[in-house]
């Protein structure tokens, strides 16, 4: 998208943006300042963003089925999920099927102690359907995102859940996979299950 930097009602300088999200745009902003402050003129700074390559495993597409798209993404805890999943609903707008099927294995280790697990349902409301793949996990994945209801789907078995995530996964949908690990190549799964 378009990236504009204002001064007060004045655009100083515009570029194409290829990131999403308000953590980005912050980011992008200190970058340009401390550049500026460095002596790098604002408008050469705005150029070198618009060629600015994001690291992989940051909302990055890993392929579209069906018009599905699967996701891969780096969040995995509440903080980072909550922003994540509001950067790709900003990104796909409120229309009209655009569901957002969220993705979860928490497996960083203050996840798997489940020191964070009581925020985790308030991070995943944006999202209109939860699959959790819960093993190895030292809490009850069920208990921890009862309060989302009927949303949430908790596993422990991968290959039945992606089953599960395919079976249910329509046109317009948009698969978010979170998880700090690699999550047993649950991406590549889900492609070759959309496929199938």
């Amino acid at each position: 998208g378009e990236l504009a930097l204002m001064h007060g009602e004045e655009v100083l300088a515009q570029t194409v943006w290829p990131l999403s999200g308000d953590h980005n745009r912050s980011n992008a902003l200190a970058a340009l300042l401390a550049a500026r402050h460095a002596g790098v003129p604002l408008e050469r700074g705005v150029e070198a963003l618009s060629r600015f390559q994001n690291v992989k495993r940051r909302m990055e597409l890993r392929g579209t089925v069906r018009g599905i798209n699967v996701y891969d993404d780096f969040a995995h805890h509440p903080t980072a999920i909550a922003t994540t999943v509001a950067g790709l609903r900003r990104k796909i707008g409120a229309k009209a099927g655009g569901r957002i099927l969220a993705v979860l294995e928490p497996r960083s280790n203050t996840m798997k102690l489940g020191v964070m697990k009581a925020q985790l349902p308030g991070s995943l409301v944006e999202t209109d359907r939860v699959f959790c793949y819960a093993a190895n996990l030292g809490w009850d994945a069920r208990e921890a995102l009862a309060p989302l209801g009927s949303k949430a789907t908790v596993g422990e078995d991968l290959d039945a859940l992606v089953a599960q995530i395919a079976s249910e996964a329509e046109s317009g949908d948009h698969i978010l996979v979170m998880s700090n690990g690699g999550f047993g190549g649950v991406h590549g799964k889900l492609l070759d299950a959309l496929r199938a």
